[in-house]
């Protein structure tokens, strides 16, 4: 008898177990109209590894199937109905015992290959907000960089400096298989990566890890390009190994390290260069921090402008000469079936700019014989040495919940030294209104450390969850430096009086803020729920800003209460919100709002007073977003949000530096409400290669926040806040591409145009300003493997201004690109490569001279050894010697025109090694594929 039990209950656990090894997959086939189910169609589960039939069945006369007792592990499901283009997809069945695929759409051959797939491999595919393009459907060079495949992109353009603009808006962030590589610099990614690594460059708005998980828009959001590799490419070691010496003193050095191994990933670089053109990323200047001297405080009492006096940010944008000394280090790997991952980033940079500039300006005023020119030169040395270093480390519990902490911290020690000259002159007679000469010196000090904690958790009911985030950011600044600037002031070209300033400034100030979030979300039906949540911040600065004068002992040890302050800030804010969403698969809606209420409390510890503030902050939002066909997609979002007048604009603390402009306060300052509504349109055909992209934006504010400025007769500023109506912005772009087959030429059109209205008060008189740019853009670019890479773009530009003071005087001008960029492929590995920047600037009646710029480079080099991996080379930058550094700006009633000192023609020998190691067989498997055969 006992063994007879024994027995049994041997039995009984087997089949228990067994039972509880096995799952169960249902789900539903339909047609595209979404109509009518598919009856019959064919349901097989194949095992990932060996393609082994584990299961089999049809739909019923509804169409919908079940497929039980499937063994865990992955799985390869296919569907497959007559004249319908075959479904493949692959479904983890390790950690569920029951899945509901819901429905599959499927779509008939002759529709998808009007569409958009051919054996798997779409150009480009849109998968909900998410734009993805197919690395190897676009041509590129052999060892040509990220950089080089994003040019050659529908919809992405990348400029000189390596900005990258998608979709009509700037990029962000550029990840590596969703993981961050070398933290905040784009460029580290699209000049490191060879561009035969990619698998697909996905383009899309990356939430907050709190939006992404709970569905909730917390307007957080930034637009990010990720990189997916191909499997058998994260295998190896792969690199490169530069050095250049030129004419003049310029040289540039860099060496670039990586070594992928599966999940982990290690590389470094290190750079030494004195050209402008590498070690310096256009995204430096958030990086590096940097102020303009005037401090203000926001809606939240964060201290703004916590800096120097120099007004430099830190960062080299063309102006000057540079010498950068910079490198850095990457580490991430994930383990223990990814429940664990980490990803450090650690970068230095040293950065030395030195250089001269002029600017020349005009403005307009409603009596003409005020309006003036103010031209300015200045002559400057800076330099800034940086340490960052940041990880993030995250730990999945199990399915349903997860942890995820994010830690930086930063180091910026900053020496700025910079002299100028200005003087202003009348329009009408070129009489003298003011003239200055200043001199500043600034020593500062910034530092920074960062931190988020947040925990997800989703529960066994589907699409509920909860997830709770936690923010702590702290910084300090602690600068001082030295001010001499002597102002003089005329009346019909006589001097009126002078005025000296001399002074010793420090500022320090200090902000810490704590920010708790906790989000909530509830399924109401199948394709419906509601998300609750609720937030708490609590945010303490402070700033001390003291000036001295010297005293009679010579030092500066005089303080000069007027141009001195000592504040601290402390606010307490908690935000609530309600949202509904609804999810079908051709709609997505989404609508809902939050209110922030905020209390501020504004300490004066010179004065000993107290000020305090009690606002409210609305936030609504809604969007729809419409899948009209296979690749072709309609987005229709709004959101408003309540803007808070600063510190500044109510209090403005006062600062000598410079004394042309004055800033008065207005405690009588309303909240300005701004509302956005924003409409994209997108398509893609893939057999015709024809691409339509469009965004349209506008925005209008009521109550909004502008000036109310007075220019007396020497030519000082006075400005005040004020409230107006009226103001608004309209935007769009339409870039439109196709590829003419026969001579394989592929086109691009792009037609970008805004316009703004802009009200004020210019002395005591009401002014409107309106202000347009409207650009035409053609492209079109041929490859051909080993003979010729050519491409042509050419835009023109018009703007113009008007201001109601001054009618008769408006603001316009045309201004052109042509940019040719073209490599000849010579016998015996030689090559050529050639490229233009040409712009033509129209001549005003404030700028009549000559500001056309010609940059002239190219290179001649030969290739060496297997896969062309050496490269020896010489090359000209600047051959007509015409970079002169030129923006141009109209804003309201003023324009100006810069020209800096800037790096111009030299000649340099490079040698450039690209060394690679990959290698692997990459893994079989679909995901929601479909195949024409």
């Amino acid at each position: 008898m006992p063994k007879l039990l024994a027995t049994l209950s041997f039995i009984l656990l087997t089949i228990g177990f067994a039972y509880a090894q096995h799952a169960t997959v249902r789900g539903s086939v339909t047609d595209t109209s979404e109509k009518k189910g598919l009856a019959d169609a064919v349901i097989m589960a194949l095992r990932s590894k060996d393609s082994i039939m584990v299961g089999y069945t049809r739909t019923d006369q509804s169409g919908k199937f079940v497929l039980p007792n499937l063994p865990q592990g992955k799985i390869e499901l296919l569907v497959t109905f007559p004249r319908y283009a075959d479904y493949v997809d692959e479904i983890n069945l390790k950690d569920s015992t029951d899945i509901d695929i819901h429905r599959i759409t499927m779509i008939l051959r002759a529709d998808l290959l009007k569409a958009f797939v051919v054996n798997g491999n779409a150009a480009i595919r849109l998968k909900g907000d998410t734009t993805e393009f197919k690395a190897d459907s676009f041509k590129v060079q052999p060892n040509a960089t990220v950089e080089d495949l994003l040019k050659v992109i529908p919809s992405i353009q990348v400029d000189k400096n390596g900005k990258i603009t998608a979709q009509g808006q700037t990029v962000q962030k550029v990840l590596v298989d969703g993981e961050e590589f070398f933290g905040d610099d784009p460029t580290l990614v699209t000049r490191n990566l060879r561009a035969d690594m990619v698998d697909r460059v996905q383009v899309y708005d990356k939430k907050s890890d709190q939006a992404a998980f709970t569905g909730i828009d917390d307007g957080q959001k930034q637009k990010t390009i990720n990189i997916k590799l191909k499997e058998d490419k994260k295998n190896g070691y792969f690199g490169r190994l530069s050095a250049g010496a030129g004419t003049g003193g310029y040289h540039d050095s860099q060496v670039l390290f990586n070594k992928f191994q599966k999940k982990e990933k290690l590389a470094f670089y290190g750079i030494v260069s004195n050209t402008g053109t590498t070690g310096l990323n256009w995204q430096d200047q958030n990086s590096f921090g940097g102020g303009n001297g005037m401090l203000s405080v926001d809606a939240n009492g964060n201290v703004i402008g916590m800096d120097d006096i120099s007004g430099w940010n830190g960062s080299y944008s063309g102006q000057g000469y540079p010498l950068v000394q910079t490198g850095g280090a990457h580490y991430n790997n994930k383990w223990d079936n990814d429940v664990q991952s980490v990803n450090f980033n650690y970068k230095v940079l040293q950065l030395f700019v030195n250089g001269n500039s002029t600017s020349n300006s005009e403005n307009i005023l409603p009596d003409s014989t005020a309006s003036y020119y103010q031209n300015q030169a200045q002559k400057f040395n800076n330099q800034i040495m940086r340490n960052k270093l940041g990880g993030i480390y995250e730990l999945q519990f199990d399915t349903s919940s997860s942890l995820k902490l994010t830690v930086d911290g930063t180091m910026i020690h900053k020496l700025t030294s910079s002299t100028s000259s200005t003087q202003s002159l009348l329009v009408y007679d070129s009489s003298m209104l003011n003239n200055g000469n200043s001199s500043t010196t600034t020593t500062t000090d910034n530092n920074s450390f960062n931190s988020d904690l947040i925990w997800k958790k989703k529960f066994k009911k589907k699409r509920r969850s909860l997830s709770i985030d936690v923010t702590e950011t702290y910084s300090s600044t602690k600068s001082s430096g030295y001010l001499r600037s002597l102002n003089n002031f005329f009346a019909k070209d006589t001097l009126s009086f002078s005025q000296l300033t001399d002074q010793y400034k420090t500022d320090i100030g200090k902000n810490l803020t704590l920010t708790s979030n906790a989000y909530y979300t509830e399924p109401i039906s199948a394709a419906s729920s509601i998300i609750a949540n609720y937030g708490l911040s609590v945010n303490n600065s402070s700033a001390d800003k003291l000036s001295f004068n010297k005293s009679g002992t010579g030092k500066y040890d005089s303080l000069d209460p007027a141009n001195s302050s000592n504040y601290a800030f402390n606010t307490l804010t908690q935000k609530a919100g309600l949202y509904y969403s609804y999810v079908r698969k051709k709609i997505n809606i989404y609508v809902g709002s939050a209110a922030g209420y905020s209390s501020f409390k504004q300490k004066d510890l010179f004065l000993d007073t107290v000020g305090t503030r009690n606002f409210i902050n609305w936030y609504p939002q809604a969007s729809l977003r419409l899948e009209l066909a296979p690749q072709n997609s309609l987005f229709l979002a709004y959101n408003g949000n309540t803007t808070q007048p600063t510190l500044q604009q109510i209090q403005p603390i006062q600062n000598n530096a410079d004394p042309l402009n004055i800033l008065l306060g207005n405690s009588a300052l309303k909240p300005a409400f701004q509302n956005n509504i924003r409409l994209q349109y997108w398509f893609f055909r893939a057999i015709s290669g024809n691409n339509l992209w469009t965004n349209f934006n506008y925005s209008f504010t009521n109550d909004a926040i502008s000036t109310n400025s007075y220019v007396d007769s020497l030519g000082r500023k006075v400005t005040q806040s004020i409230n107006v109506n009226g103001n608004f912005v309209v935007s769009a772009n339409v870039d439109y591409g196709l590829k003419w087959k026969k001579p394989d030429i592929y086109f691009n059109a792009n037609f970008n145009v805004s316009e703004n209205r802009n009200n004020s008060v210019v002395n005591n008189q009401a002014n409107t300003t309106n202000s347009s740019n409207y650009t035409f853009g053609l492209g079109m670019g041929k490859y051909k493997e080993g003979k010729l890479d050519i491409s042509m773009n050419g835009s023109a530009t018009f703007t113009k201004s008007t201001s109601s003071i001054q009618l008769n005087m408006p603001i316009q001008y045309w201004s052109y690109q042509i940019q040719p960029n073209i490599d000849f492929f010579l016998p015996l590995k030689f090559q050529i490569h050639s490229d233009l920047n040409y712009t033509l600037r129209q001549k005003t009646a404030a700028f009549p001279g000559n500001y056309d710029v010609a940059l002239w480079n190219g290179w001649f080099g030969k290739k060496f050894l297997k896969s062309d991996q050496l490269l020896v080379k010489f090359s000209a930058n600047d051959i007509l010697n015409q970079n002169k550094g030129v923006t141009r700006n109209v804003s309201s009633n003023f324009i100006s025109q810069n020209t800096n000192s800037t790096i111009q023609r030299y000649f340099m020998f490079s040698v450039v090694w690209n060394f690679n190691k990959t290698g692997g067989a990459a893994p079989s498997g679909g995901n929601g594929i479909f195949i024409a055969n």
